[in-house]
């Protein structure tokens, strides 16, 4: 965890202590995810057999089932201290992965028990997101708020480059379960760096028993009605959802397609995903210094735009060292571009948000990505099961040319501190 305060420390804009322990956390749990990166469809395909359908099934029905259990949760966060929410998360996280490695070595390793896993890990994940968001706000003055997502991208894309070559050289040397361990592992250690954050987090204001039932029946869809009523943040919330539904769509196809018929190693199509990585570190560290010289509005349009260009291009994948090229081409252009966005979009998300509604709308925001990109994987395992993956995976590409229609034509005026909520209205009943 010290590697984040030194780190912080050398990029000259401390932002404390308390923010270095976030951000190792942060960096741990991330370098897990990327070392398990693609291993449930790996072991979908290589340990259950599993075709196209089943895998795009195993993205789709966890995503979607999670993003349902999470609907309640957001006005559940937004009551209470943050960083214990956290810490829980981590810790489901952490005990449902484990079971997949033990079952794996009973030899009662299921499908069913795979989608089990997911489910619970997309809600915690949901969960874990809308409160550190809020958590975020409360912990940095708004003018550090671009600063903080900027590290947070970096540090996502560092991991992105080191965790899936290691993932699949670890793979192939102690078997397909290797890194779901290592992914269970580093929530843990997440776990330990959020709890050694320490400080004073204030309580949430109680309400009794049936105040509390009415305010979260009221609020369950509050963070839907603040991004739909925000001029600027819906077209935002739609262009992001589509984008990254359509984006996340095409994995499970592009691994069926690159470990299968075009005879990918696991290793090769780690690094695949990997190398192009680099780009994502770049764009992050240009995020600030870009939006200082043109303005955040027109950085949001033209990476908005840049990054739906790019993944048409996978349609034309082949096997070989001309096919591997192809895919690192393709995904350094979109990632660089992606890490430009992804913080000042973030950031601006955030700041056209109140404290007291972060938890509700994050948590809004992050189920109808979630939900949208269940909805279109399971779309697409129909379509790759009918078409062949590759025509499923460029009618996305195709499709995804549209997005940019859907960013922000005007930019909006900066408000780090919207309206306050309304006081509840009486209760009707």
């Amino acid at each position: 965890m010290r590697s984040g305060h030194r780190l912080e420390h050398l990029l000259g804009h401390r932002l404390g202590r308390q923010f270095g322990w976030l951000w190792g956390a942060y960096g741990a749990s991330a370098l897990g995810t990327w070392l398990a990166f693609g291993a449930f469809p790996l072991i979908a395909i290589q340990v259950l057999h599993a075709g196209p359908a089943e895998v795009a099934a195993l993205s789709s029905v966890g995503a979607a089932v999670g993003a349902a259990i999470a609907v309640p949760l957001g006005p559940w966060v937004e009551f209470r201290r943050k960083r214990p929410v956290l810490i829980t998360m981590d810790l489901m996280r952490c005990v449902a992965l484990l079971t997949v490695p033990v079952a794996y070595a009973l030899g009662v390793l299921t499908f069913l028990q795979l989608l089990l896993v997911s489910v619970v890990t997309a809600a915690a994940d949901i969960t874990f997101r809308a409160a550190s968001g809020a958590y975020l706000k409360t912990l940095l003055p708004a003018e550090d708020l671009l600063v903080a997502n900027a590290r947070f991208e970096s540090t996502a894309w560092t991991t992105t480059i080191i965790g899936p070559p290691l993932g699949g050289a670890a793979i192939a040397l102690l078997g397909p379960v290797a890194t779901v361990v290592a992914d269970a592992v580093s929530y843990l250690l997440s776990a330990l760096g959020i709890r050694a954050i320490g400080g004073h987090e204030s309580q949430p204001e109680r309400h009794d028993r049936h105040e509390a039932t009415r305010m979260r029946a009221r609020t369950l869809l509050d963070g839907w009605r603040h991004i739909l009523a925000d001029a600027t943040l819906r077209p935002l919330f739609f262009n992001t959802a589509l984008f990254q539904g359509l984006v996340m769509a095409t994995q499970p196809l592009l691994a069926v397609l690159m470990l299968g018929p075009l005879g990918f190693t696991p290793w090769q199509y780690g690094l695949a995903f990997a190398a192009p990585s680099i780009g994502g570190l770049l764009g992050s560290r240009l995020a600030r210094p870009l939006v200082t010289r043109f303005g955040r509005h027109q950085i949001l349009i033209v990476t908005g735009a840049l990054r739906a260009i790019w993944p048409i291009g996978l349609a034309f994948l082949g096997p070989g060292t001309g096919g591997l090229l192809l895919v690192i081409g393709v995904e350094l252009g979109l990632i660089f571009c992606c890490g430009v966005f992804n913080p000042v979009y973030a950031t601006y998300r955030l700041e056209r948000t109140a404290t007291d509604r972060g938890a509700r709308t994050l948590s809004a925001w992050t189920v109808t990505t979630k939900a949208s990109t269940a909805l279109l994987t399971a779309l697409w395992g129909v379509l790759g099961s009918l078409l062949g993956p590759r025509t499923a995976i460029g009618l996305a590409g195709v499709l995804l040319l549209a997005t940019p229609l859907l960013l922000p034509r005007r930019a909006a005026a900066h408000r780090s501190e919207p309206e306050p909520e309304p006081e509840p209205e009486p209760s009707r009943t």
